[in-house]
């Protein structure tokens, strides 16, 4: 039986092939790991011990796996840090998570030099950069003559991500560490990709399209070096790109959003079928709903390679595979092994099956604290179960269905209405390149129901288009569920995992109005 962990298996085979970056570039697994033996070393030597944190703000990088792996082997958190966040935002997540280490990249100077003037308590000493940054000394001298061996008293470390923050200001999902080799714990995360059916080796090729900031994103990359596959890693995501990578490195694996679906199908089908997409084993998406038909033309397109799960930075879940979809559209699936999902109503109870209610989640395996907040750790669960404000229903079969976020349902003259509904509708309109639907205020009705549009690419946002929104509509929903007016944007304040900020859109509306919860 082979041994997984990604140290263990690169000693072991150091000239497998580990990652491809995204200049194009091959990097050996020996190499990613005296890269990662050279950080930990160097970590060490900054005075770090077991449990403090590193936080980074890096893109898709050969530097951003080496920093990941060379914290987890010693003992230490990692927080990466959405680098799209600005200046103050950045500097609340470093002085949170009580980092001992910043390491950033020079791309995102202007918004790191805001953000070290307002460091609570980082010397400048502990500031690394990639290229150049006012405040920050060259990332080079962090593992400049460190050795490449393996560091001693090795114990395995965790990354401590942070919630986006779409209520409040982000918390960071803090677990206990455990005493275990590294090597033992990654053959233990891989499990994860197992329920998958995904395996060891086996020629996988996984890509990363997504940023690596992203909690599953970054999960699913670094299980796959646990795991022994080739990783290739994108910078900027493209439809074509992706495919063009897909076609190139036989690609098997990877973790994806319905907005990358969307604008892959989006593409000219003579540019789609020009790709070999036959490689393809596993090709899980998650962290937003996929609209029905976007998920039947995707299955078409890439049949059983299709696969969804619903889970969430705390934990979570269920899977659910393109035949068991195929079967029960719109489902998220059946809460995969040593879960257990609960519909409960507003008293904490247990809803009959098939009626709709708060999605709670089992702790079982994913037992966490919002870091600094014992309030919000204890007000999210119930019974050794947690929630993160999903509302859906349970079918007969035990099938979780999700309706939307407790938080972005409309509740229109006592109606409850779902965006995530609406939003899928309107994706079927070739002229609309992206949709977010929410609520404004109504003075008779409490909320009206307001689209905001990004048209496709090369369609004019006019009156005319406006109007043939508006008939499409008519065609396709109920009456209740049809917008009553529309916006055109040249762009959704989506990051790239494909996360839709719609407060940001929502907010302005609801000024002065009180909270809209």
């Amino acid at each position: 039986m082979t041994e997984l962990g990604f140290w263990k298996m690169a000693t072991a085979d150091p000239e497998r092939m580990a990652l491809i970056t995204p200049d194009g570039l091959e990097h050996r697994a020996g190499e990613l790991l005296a890269a990662a033996n050279q950080i930990s070393h160097g970590l060490r030597a900054l005075g770090l011990e077991r449990g403090d944190t590193v936080a980074v703000v890096l893109p898709n990088s050969f530097e951003m796996l080496a920093v990941y792996l060379g914290a987890t082997q010693v003992g230490l958190y990692i927080t990466p840090i959405n680098h799209h966040l600005v200046g103050p935002e950045i500097a609340y997540i470093v002085n949170d998570s009580d980092a001992k280490v910043l390491v950033g990249h020079e791309r995102f100077a202007a918004e790191l030099e805001k953000a070290i003037t307002e460091l609570a308590t980082l010397p400048a000493d502990r500031r690394f950069a990639l290229g150049t940054v006012d405040g920050f000394r060259p990332y080079t001298e962090l593992p400049e003559g460190q050795p490449t061996t393996a560091p001693d008293d090795r114990i395995a470390g965790a990354p401590m991500h942070y919630t986006s923050g779409t209520t409040g200001r982000p918390k960071g999902v803090k677990r206990k560490l455990v005493d275990i080799d590294p090597d033992v714990l990654g053959e233990l995360y891989s499990g994860f990709q197992g329920m998958f059916g995904v395996q060891p080796l086996d020629g996988n090729v996984h890509i990363t399209g997504s940023p690596l900031y992203h909690t599953a994103v970054l999960m699913w990359t670094a299980n796959a070096l646990h795991m022994g596959h080739a990783v290739v890693v994108m910078d900027k995501w493209s439809p074509g790109s992706m495919l063009q990578l897909i076609d190139r490195h036989g690609v098997t694996t990877s973790h994806m959003v319905p907005t990358q679906f969307h604008r892959m199908l989006a593409l000219p089908e003579d540019v789609r079928m020009s790709y070999d997409v036959s490689s393809l084993r596993c090709m899980v998406h998650a962290a937003a709903p996929c609209p029905p038909d976007v998920k039947r033309r995707m299955i078409k397109w890439w049949g059983d390679a299709i696969m969804e799960y619903y889970a969430a930075t705390e934990g979570g879940g269920t899977i659910v595979t393109a035949a068991e979809w195929m079967t029960k559209p719109g489902t998220v699936g059946k809460a995969w092994p040593g879960s257990e999902i609960r519909i409960l109503d507003e008293n904490g109870q247990d809803v009959v099956t098939g009626a709709e209610g708060t999605v709670y989640m089992s702790l079982a395996l994913a037992d966490f604290e919002y870091k600094g907040d014992a309030a919000k750790t204890a007000e999210n669960r119930t019974a050794g179960f947690f929630t993160v404000g999903d509302w859906g229903l349970l079918d007969e079969d035990g099938y979780l269905f999700l309706k939307d976020r407790k938080s972005d349902m409309i509740i229109s003259g006592g109606v409850n209405i779902y965006p995530a509904e609406i939003e899928g509708e309107l994706l079927t309109f070739p002229k609309i390149g992206d949709a977010a639907v929410f609520g404004i205020p109504n003075d008779d009705w409490g909320e009206e129901i307001k689209a905001v549009i990004q048209p496709a690419e090369g369609i004019e946002p006019d009156d005319a288009l406006r109007d043939e929104i508006i008939g499409f509509c008519i065609e396709r929903l109920a009456s209740y569920k049809r917008p009553k007016s529309i916006d055109f944007v040249p762009e959704l304040p989506r990051d790239p995992s494909g996360k839709l900020y719609k407060r940001k859109l929502r907010d302005p509306y609801w000024e002065g109005r009180g909270a809209r919860i």
